[in-house]
């Protein structure tokens, strides 16, 4: 899963997908309906790859929360974030044990769990184990060895 082109705007509901870049302004699609606007220089834009949570530890990164909730709900969405406060806390806190309960909001809370039900409509996230990942760098590197040999 790459959260680099996905982008939240200050000001703007949901997220946006990143798909050109130009002099003052990226064009970006929205993830909710599809549709193509301009996000200009001056908008705070921040990629989802670089939110990350307080803990009373490190800080957790957005994708890791993500992969948290992932689990829990077994590849589903989440709960609405509509739901009343003391159960969008109960969720997080259920996923995310060590979270700062004085510095992490229930906006916040409200935020992520949106935007991960956003991300699992959108078919974007998936993850793989690290064990997969190494096999699929194993198998590239069999592969590129095979291919230099047969030369």
């Amino acid at each position: 899963m790459d959260l680099n082109k996905i982008l939240s705007i200050a000001g703007r509901p949901g997220l946006y997908k990143h798909i050109a870049q130009s002099k003052n302004s990226a064009v970006v699609e929205s993830l909710e309906d599809g549709k193509r606007s301009s996000a200009f220089v001056t908008e705070q834009m921040s990629s989802l790859n670089d939110i990350s949570v307080f803990t009373t530890g490190d800080d957790i990164k957005l994708e890791d929360v993500f992969k948290k909730f992932f689990e829990k709900t077994e590849g589903k969405k989440a709960i609405s974030h509509n739901v009343p406060a003391n159960e969008l806390k109960a969720f997080f806190k259920e996923s995310i044990p060590e979270y700062d309960q004085d510095r992490v909001y229930v906006s916040d809370i409200k935020k992520m769990i949106k935007w991960y039900n956003l991300l699992i409509d959108a078919d974007i996230l998936e993850f793989n184990d690290e064990e997969e990942k190494k096999d699929i760098k194993e198998d590239f590197k069999e592969e590129t060895k095979e291919k230099k040999s047969d030369k």
